[in-house]
């Protein structure tokens, strides 16, 4: 991965903003990602979130755990629309090496580390995604590419 992607992560602009709703995206690289998971933010903000305001107050009076929720989930609808098989796959980083490097592979220091985690309901993925959100969202995170390994493993890669 590029340096723009190993960077990327999901940065919401400034809670209770008039863009509150909105992911920062710099051009190139993920961006084509980070707009993909900002229209499931969108419509979960507008649509699916019980609250008194109206559709445009519902966007800019968003708080910092109230994007965490949207950003979770974002993510978790796009996971399980990818499973098609009533299933998603969480990727995340942990501090152990699950992947030894041999042969052609050269090691990265992130993509041997990472974990996967299988969920059977898009509810629970949503709260275990929503409970790691500081795994996508954090700085130096590489939450873009935690969310691209999970789109492809929740895929599969046969399909």
């Amino acid at each position: 991965f590029s340096c723009q992607w190993a960077k990327a992560s999901f940065r919401f602009r400034e809670p209770r903003s008039g863009l509150a709703y909105a992911l920062e995206a710099e051009k190139g690289g993920p961006r084509a990602i980070l707009m993909a998971v900002q229209a499931y933010i969108i419509k979960y903000l507008l649509f699916e979130r019980n609250t008194e305001h109206t559709h445009l107050e519902r966007l800019c009076r968003v708080g910092r755990r109230e994007q965490g929720q949207a950003l979770a989930a974002a993510l978790a609808d796009t996971l399980w629309a990818a499973g098609g098989a009533g299933r998603a796959i969480v990727c995340l980083v942990t501090t152990a090496v699950h992947v030894v490097p041999s042969g052609d592979y050269k090691a990265d220091n992130f993509t041997e580390r990472i974990q996967l985690f299988e969920f059977s309901e898009k509810a629970a993925a949503q709260e275990f995604i929503f409970d790691h959100i500081n795994c996508f969202k954090g700085e130096g995170s590489h939450g873009v590419i935690l969310f691209l390994y999970s789109l492809l493993f929740s895929r599969t890669l046969e399909r």
